[in-house]
């Protein structure tokens, strides 16, 4: 295994990602024939390690568990997350550095990670990575785009665009998911008007069984929300502005930490 540079923090200045980055892959790291899986590198020990980190505040006790326990689990994800999405634009010269960088991005969510709703510690920390990862490629890409012939960037721009297609979809898949259970929690709060809520309800149970809908575009969605409230079309775009704003804001919430506080 690598060796690792690491100077913990004082326990009265947290500063995690300062401990993060002075975790380094060494030059002399010996590299492994085969790629180990998720089972391998991600190990009940690992859920274990960081429940463990959570619960302590202790600073000494939550370095010693990341140093032995957390840091290397992350390192093989970033690792792989940067090769099975191919997110090869980047600043760096060394696709090491780009792995530390996740590894201190994911350091300072993990405070923000709960067990206790049920979330899995890999799942969360895939999404977290991954769109760190996303937003990083794509500014690196448009820099890129900026120097080198226009012609020569599109060659390149396979991966980000069916990133975009494909990885988007899911993501916002299940967003979606976490929007509409949380737009059923908080209607009642959100909307004090009978009217107003009738058609929050029907624009979440559209939301809901969106993969069954054969029209999707503007025009229709008011028309049919129009007639199952009989509510005017002013009430409904009043009800689509508030909800496009808890959207944006949850969303933002959702790309930062991999889940929507519902």
């Amino acid at each position: 295994m690598s060796k690792l540079k690491y100077a913990p923090q004082e326990p009265h200045s947290p500063d995690f990602k300062a401990i993060g980055s002075n975790f380094k892959i060494g030059s002399g790291a010996k590299k492994r024939g085969r790629k180990s899986t998720k089972k391998q590198y991600f190990t009940p020990d690992t859920d274990l390690a960081i429940a463990e980190y959570l619960a302590t505040s202790n600073q000494d006790e939550r370095d010693t568990i990341f140093k032995d326990r957390i840091w290397y689990p992350f390192y093989k994800l970033a690792e792989n997350l940067i090769h099975t999405f191919k997110f090869y634009y980047t600043e760096v010269d060394d696709l090491e550095d780009l792995k530390h960088e996740v590894i201190c991005f994911l350091l300072e969510k993990l405070d923000y990670f709960k067990p206790e709703r049920g979330s899995k510690a890999f799942s969360y920390f895939s999404i977290v990575g991954k769109n760190y990862l996303i937003l990083y490629n794509n500014a690196n890409y448009q820099k890129k785009k900026q120097k080198v012939d226009v012609l020569k960037a599109d060659e390149d721009d396979g991966v980000l665009h069916q990133l975009g297609r494909d990885d988007r979809k899911q993501e916002i898949k299940e967003f979606i998911d976490y929007f509409t259970e949380y737009i059923d929690k908080h209607m009642f709060t959100m909307f004090k008007k009978t009217k107003d809520r009738k058609v929050c309800d029907a624009i979440n149970i559209l939301f809901k069984r969106r993969e069954n809908l054969e029209i999707f575009n503007k025009k229709a969605l008011y028309i049919y929300i129009r007639e199952i409230t009989e509510v005017d079309t002013p009430v409904i775009t009043k009800v689509t502005k508030i909800l496009k704003k808890h959207y944006k804001t949850l969303y933002n919430e959702y790309i930062e930490t991999g889940y929507v506080r519902v």
